[in-house]
């Protein structure tokens, strides 16, 4: 077992007494080989920043593969895994996100969209052995990249965009920023989250956070414990499918749109009895991006909400915050002095 199961729970963040909101929307779902696709992105983005994708075109069988190495990764002895490098931010970390406090029930591996650079990484844990999963996750990211530039078109053609490509753009630049996540939550003795009584303690993995991105791309095992907020402030856990992705809108996206898309915050509670393994690729613009809303989508006399700033000037002050910060705040033209 992993090294998470050897340090008490009560290290970590919980949740308790958690109550389940009485009514559960369901989650909006976008099929790609669907002529309305793009109205449903739109209504899902402006209603929940969030939405499931079926028919993504990404092969089940590289998912799976992919899958199946990654768990054969965080199976690895702790200082096996360590041999990656310490997340800085790149490389393999447990327990801390991030370099402000927030800990988590999770261990985690990063890697940039750089293969050069992954390849070396891998190749100080697996050796030999890392051609494989190097080859794999060179064609997983192209894949679910391709997939992501084909929602964000969609989503230009929904809003009105004369630009068809617009959006998909920022991602397809050969200086564009996106990275790849794979999370590991080992089962935790101490959750409660498939129990039936509310009255017990569920142990964080991932707390709550909004993503700095234009979009995320997620999939994950058939495990539980994703969950977003709703206008409302309510949460509720989203439905596992392994066969299916789910998309978040990300901050860049919602200053983009001045606010007519809303960056979902979501969390990941640990299950008590199974481990859940996500993998997640970050659509992010090259450092040297401007991110402004976007003229095109203002009507009238409606007032920019968010002032420019550039993708390297945002994510710097991104992660010098806490996971559940405002982000957003300090770029707001009402906090403009």
């Amino acid at each position: 077992m992993v090294l998470l199961s050897k340090i008490t729970t009560d290290q970590y963040p919980c949740l308790r007494n958690l109550k389940q909101t009485t009514f559960i929307p369901e989650i909006p779902i976008v099929d790609l080989s669907k002529p309305d696709a793009k109205n449903i992105i739109v209504k899902a983005c402006e209603e929940f920043g969030f939405f499931k994708v079926v028919n993504h075109g990404v092969s089940m069988e590289s998912i799976s593969l992919l899958e199946s190495e990654a768990v054969k990764f965080f199976s690895m002895a702790f200082d096996q895994k360590e041999k990656v490098g310490p997340a800085n931010p790149f490389g393999y970390g447990n327990k801390k996100i991030g370099q402000n406090g927030d800990i988590g029930w999770v261990e985690y591996l990063l890697l940039s969209n750089n293969q050069d650079f992954n390849s070396f990484k891998l190749s100080t844990a697996f050796g030999k052995d890392s051609q494989k999963l190097r080859c794999l996750l060179s064609d997983y990211m192209s894949s679910v990249k391709k997939m992501g530039c084909e929602i964000l078109e969609l989503m230009a053609e929904g809003l009105n965009i004369e630009e068809k490509n617009m959006l998909s753009k920022l991602v397809t630049d050969k200086d564009s920023d996106c990275i790849f996540r794979l999370n590991h939550y080992p089962p935790c003795p101490e959750s409660r989250l498939n129990n039936n009584d509310n009255g017990g303690e569920n142990v964080i993995g991932f707390g709550e956070h909004t993503d700095p991105q234009i979009i995320s791309l997620l999939r994950s095992n058939n495990t539980s414990g994703f969950q977003i907020c709703l206008k409302d402030k309510s949460w509720i856990s989203v439905p596992s499918d392994h066969n299916s992705f789910f998309v978040n809108v990300g901050d860049s996206l919602q200053v983009m749109t001045n606010g007519r898309f809303k960056s979902v915050r979501h969390r990941v509670l640990t299950n008590g009895f199974k481990s859940r393994l996500s993998m997640i690729y970050f659509c992010g613009p090259s450092l040297s991006e401007k991110i402004a809303p976007l003229l095109c989508l203002i009507k009238g006399n409606e007032r920019l909400l968010y002032r420019e700033f550039t993708w390297f000037e945002y994510k710097k002050s991104a992660y010098a915050t806490r996971l559940s910060d405002n982000r957003l705040g300090h770029f707001e033209t009402n906090n403009d002095s």
